[in-house]
Formats: C-alpha cells, sequence, structure tokens
C-alpha cells in the first residue's frame, strides 16, 4: 500500500514519525467513516414531507456539481482527507487545492486514486500558490461550489466576491475558527456538514386522488 508513502511525506514536512504514522491512520479511519454515508444521505437527510393537499410530497438530496475545494494548511493529509471525502460523498466531482506549505500527501493521493476505482475527472488535484489559483477558481462559471475551509484570511473576501458573481454555494470555517490540526481529529472530523454543504435539496409535490 501507499502508507509508507504517505508517512514519509509527513515526515519531510516536519512531522515525527509518530504523528506522521498516527495521521495516516487516522485519515484511513476518516475514509471509511465517509465511505459507509453515501447509501444512507437520502434516508437521512430526504424524506417524506405531510401536506395539507392532495399531494405526496418528498424531498431527496442531489449533489451541487462541481466543487472547489481549498484544503487545509495546517492538516496536509487528515484536513484534506475530511474535506475532499465529504465533498465525494455527496456525488460532487472535486477540484482540490493542495495545501501551499506540505503539498506532497495531495501528489501522493493524486497518484493513488489514478490506479483506484475512482472515475477519472472525479477528483482534480492542483498544487501551486493560493494567491494566484483562488481568483480564477472562484470566479470560474463551471463551479458550482467552493469549500474555503484552508483559504488564507487575506483571501477571503475575494474568494467570496468572486463565488458570488456566479452564484456558487459557498462553504466556510464558523467564525472564529481558527485553520488547526486539531480541527481534524477525532469525532470534529466526524460531521455530517462537509456533505449537507454541497447538497441541493429537491422537493417534488405529486398530485394523488381523483
Amino acid at each position: 500500500g501507499r502508507a509508507a508513502q504517505f508517512r514519509d511525506d509527513l515526515v519531510a514536512h516536519g512531522y515525527s514519525k509518530s504523528e506522521a504514522t498516527e495521521e495516516v491512520a487516522a485519515s484511513i479511519d476518516r475514509l471509511v467513516w465517509f465511505a459507509g454515508w453515501p447509501d444512507k444521505i437520502p434516508a437521512v437527510l430526504g424524506g417524506t414531507n405531510p401536506v395539507a393537499s392532495s399531494h405526496f410530497v418528498f424531498t431527496i438530496p442531489e449533489p451541487t456539481g462541481v466543487v472547489a475545494i481549498i484544503a487545509p494548511e495546517s492538516s496536509p493529509l487528515l484536513g484534506l482527507v475530511t474535506r475532499l471525502a465529504g465533498v465525494l460523498a455527496g456525488g460532487n466531482v472535486a477540484v482540490l487545492v493542495a495545501s501551499e506549505g506540505a503539498p506532497l500527501p495531495a501528489v501522493t493521493l493524486a497518484e493513488t486514486l489514478a490506479v483506484s476505482d475512482v472515475p477519472a475527472g472525479v477528483v482534480n488535484i492542483l498544487t501551486g500558490r493560493r494567491a494566484e489559483l483562488m481568483p480564477h477558481l472562484s470566479r470560474h462559471a463551471d463551479i458550482d461550489g467552493i469549500d474555503l475551509w484552508g483559504c488564507p484570511d487575506e483571501l477571503l473576501t475575494d474568494a467570496e466576491r468572486g463565488a458570488a458573481e456566479h452564484v456558487a454555494r459557498i462553504a466556510r470555517r464558523p467564525h472564529g475558527e481558527k485553520d488547526r490540526a486539531n480541527a481534524f481529529t477525532g469525532e470534529r472530523g466526524e460531521r455530517i456538514d462537509g456533505m449537507t454543504a454541497f447538497l441541493e435539496m429537491k422537493t417534488v409535490w405529486h398530485p394523488i386522488g381523483s
């Protein structure tokens, strides 16, 4: 497997061997956690709606489409996997901007996905300077949503304005939350908001009776 390579990538970015081993194991567990969700999303988030008229009304979640993800800078593997897996579990396509200071885990992940069962084009990983990439991503008309968790504070306002120009859905860190590594450890990273942020709820009204 690629576990040893991911560990070496993290060590190259300043992790100790024990920290790197722990983060790789946590990242695998996180992927397994999100992998259990896709067939449960309709049952958990959708459902039938009681109405007073003669209609059968139900709501079903659908993917937003193409989602750009600004990966966390503080957690180059676990944070990346957490934000990416939530987007994919909802059925979206991802364009991910890797950590600028620690891009190696993202590059290794791209190599791993290329020989996995993930269809070509579902995950697209970019490396480079965020200040150069983000203006283009946020204003790109084919981007339907953008996850700004890892967006530097100085680029956040411009990214939100760019997304607003073509009404792209936005997810960002909660107010006051910092891009820190422990935001993704344990139950803090096992949250469905990473999926629900990029799901559209379609409600269908079907007439019944005579």
